[in-house]
Formats: C-alpha cells, sequence, structure tokens
C-alpha cells in the first residue's frame, strides 16, 4: 500500500467501495500502525453532475467507471480491511485532488 493507491475498503455497514490513501509511504508500510488517512470514493452516475467538494477518477485511475471522490472529509481506515488494489491516482488526478482538498479545508497556499 502507497501513498495514491486506490483500493477496495470493506466499511461494516456498507459494500465495499474504493477509497484513496492520503498517508504517506511510511505510515503505510509501517506493521506497527494499524490505521491510514483516505478518501471515501463513489460511482457517478452519468446524469450527476459532481459537487464542489468532489473530484472525479477514472479507468486512468484504475476504475471501471467515473467516480466521485468526495474531498471534504477525511477517513481512518483499518488496514485490515483493505481489499483488492484498483489502481492508482494519475499525477494529474493527484494535483486536481491535492486542489479540491486545499478549497475543502481552506488550507493556504504554502
Amino acid at each position: 500500500m502507497r501513498q495514491w493507491d486506490v483500493y477496495l475498503y470493506a466499511f461494516q455497514q456498507e459494500q465495499p467501495h474504493p477509497v484513496v490513501v492520503l498517508s504517506n509511504d511510511e505510515i503505510c508500510a509501517n506493521p506497527d500502525i494499524q490505521f491510514v488517512n483516505g478518501l471515501l470514493c463513489s460511482s457517478l452516475r452519468q446524469d450527476r453532475v459532481l459537487k464542489r467538494r468532489e473530484a472525479f477518477l477514472d479507468q486512468g485511475d484504475g476504475l471501471d467507471w467515473r467516480t466521485a471522490v468526495r474531498c471534504d472529509f477525511i477517513y481512518t481506515l483499518h488496514k485490515p480491511l483493505f481489499g483488492e488494489q484498483r489502481g492508482r491516482v494519475s499525477d494529474v488526478r493527484q494535483i486536481e485532488l491535492l486542489r479540491k482538498l486545499r478549497f475543502c479545508f481552506r488550507w493556504p497556499l504554502a
């Protein structure tokens, strides 16, 4: 598991959903750390437009179809509940997700 990987995650009260891993590679690789941070993804119907708090991923990122990434809430995810790796967020989309996170959390430019 690495930062920007896309995995299926077994949420307890729902079907598995894709998540984007945000934690750095050192945290992801450390077996003593049981949790990582990530963003929830959900399939995007063709007729639904993205909300201001969302970005999108698609086949170029390892998903089967256009998928919304919720950028206004960072989840704490238990490593043992991660399932199949679906892909990796492309460099261009990483920049878009970072911009969206900065917008949602009102983080200033450094």
